[in-house]
């Protein structure tokens, strides 16, 4: 049996418009995620038949209803009202044998009513990335949406001046309401679906909260906070931060002009359209406050009580959410850094090790701290010569402290080997739209395995070749 379910539809029905993904004249699966599937209870044997009919959207389930989901935001600061699903389709909701609900979702599955004059398709390269990153994500153990599928359509879309192969993306989430969706119902003045949208995102996702909008706006600072920090904990840029990029669920959703540092850099940014920096590295804390205060804002009409306490209420939580990240920011790097339970005495420890590795491979600069425990020669070589005199005495303050703790374990289990490296990732995609899945394939089994030892994978663990220039991610659309 493969049995969908339609609850955000019928608890909040404003939220939604019945849309029919385009017909795809000759679909053929290209990634079939089948550890996921059988994770997820689905029965292998029906996807494998019916995978490319219902993952490109040719067909679906019997028990399937495709709705685009509505959504406003604000996009790089600025407030759109209606935004919406322009390019995918919700055909329902997964209910696993555990019981947890997942949507399953196509991306790039054809125009809707909020395509605002797109043409809803989208092409293979791009969904193969978001295969890849958020695998990789998964297997890092940052909360995220996952890759179930990748089929092609048989349709060409045209793109960058030339004809690309089409595609669909079949997303799973714990669910795709986002910052935005509250936004939309605000905007609109519908304090009807505004409530029912509250109460079904406090029932699907913090059921143990309570059931107030003070409650939800708590739940969603603590889960943002969490995974902001292990973002950064792995030097992740999600490069659009925008409101409709930000699930209340705690999920890494939207993969888009995202990548992973190379080079540590607070400034670095990798989307061909951010400009100003708005949503480099370092400022992601920033903007997850940002987005949150559009949260507050949209849930004030259910924040129930004498309209300047509710305010002083709501702000302070707004103002409260620096200390929870922080204290979130750093459990994450102390466990990189060995320290079992860390305190704030511990901030002026991490605060000293990124200045020395500015400029150095992030990923490689912690990986070498297992080996640094007794000696620190591959770590000082990463770095410039200046700061090799700095560095021995960080690591005297640091051999102490680790000293000191019951959880140093080892650092090779915590900071990864292999992540999706910018130069890979583009090697593995232009073959893929060469005809060559090859390199796709070999990259995925060991984004999948980050913490396994370098030896036998060396060229997945560095960086990109001197030369290679400035890394640039588009959206895809």
């Amino acid at each position: 049996m493969f049995t969908l379910h339609h609850s955000f539809a019928t608890d909040v029905p404003q939220g939604v418009l019945e849309q029919t993904p385009d017909p795809a004249p000759a679909p053929a699966l290209v990634v079939f995620n089948e550890t996921l599937a059988a994770q997820l209870g689905l029965p292998l044997d029906v996807l494998r038949t019916n995978g490319a009919q219902w993952f490109s959207g040719a067909s679906w389930p019997a028990s399937a209803t495709p709705r685009a989901m509505a959504y406003a935001g604000h996009q790089f600061g600025g407030f759109s009202p209606v935004l919406g699903d322009g390019r995918a389709h919700l055909l329902g909701e997964i209910i696993t044998p555990q019981g947890a609900r997942f949507d399953l979702h196509l991306k790039g599955s054809g125009r809707t009513a909020f395509s605002r004059g797109g043409d809803g398709r989208a092409h293979l390269a791009p969904m193969l990335r978001e295969v890849l990153i958020s695998e990789s994500m998964a297997a890092l153990g940052i909360p995220t949406t996952r890759a179930l599928a990748v089929a092609t359509t048989g349709r060409d879309v045209l793109r960058d001046g030339g004809l690309k192969r089409g595609a669909v993306l079949a997303r799973i989430a714990a669910s795709h309401i986002r910052v935005g969706t509250f936004e939309y119902f605000t905007s609109r003045g519908d304090a009807g679906s505004l409530r029912a949208l509250m109460d079904h995102t406090l029932a699907r996702h913090y059921p143990n909260a309570e059931k107030s909008a003070f409650g939800l706006l708590d739940s969603v600072i603590a889960a943002q906070s969490r995974l902001i920090a292990a973002w950064m904990g792995v030097g992740f840029v999600h490069g659009v931060m925008n409101t409709d990029n930000m699930a209340l669920s705690g999920e890494t959703i939207d993969y888009g002009p995202c990548a992973f540092l190379d080079a540590y850099d607070e400034d670095a940014v990798f989307s061909s359209i951010d400009h100003s920096g708005r949503y480099s590295y370092g400022m992601q804390p920033r903007i997850l406050a940002w987005n949150i205060s559009r949260l507050a804002q949209s849930l004030l009409p259910l924040m129930e009580g004498d309209e300047t306490q509710v305010i002083d209420a709501a702000n302070a939580r707004l103002d409260g959410i620096a200390g929870i990240y922080r204290t979130q920011w750093r459990a994450v790097f102390a466990r990189k850094l060995g320290i079992d339970v860390p305190t704030s005495a511990d901030d002026a420890l991490i605060e000293g090790f990124l200045p020395l590795i500015q400029g150095a491979d992030f990923t490689q600069s912690f990986r070498a701290l297992q080996a640094a425990k007794a000696d620190g020669a591959r770590l000082s070589a990463l770095i410039p010569l200046d700061r090799r005199a700095r560095l021995e005495g960080w690591l005297a303050q640091w051999r102490a402290r680790v000293l000191q703790s019951a959880g140093q374990g080892d650092l090779n289990a915590v900071n990864p080997a292999a992540i999706p490296r910018n130069h890979m990732v583009q090697a593995a995609l232009d073959a893929a739209e060469g005809g060559d899945m090859a390199p796709f394939h070999a990259l995925l089994e060991h984004l999948q395995n980050p913490f396994a030892p370098e030896a036998g994978r060396e060229a997945y663990a560095l960086p990109a070749p001197t030369g290679y220039g400035r890394y640039t991610t588009y959206c895809g659309t």
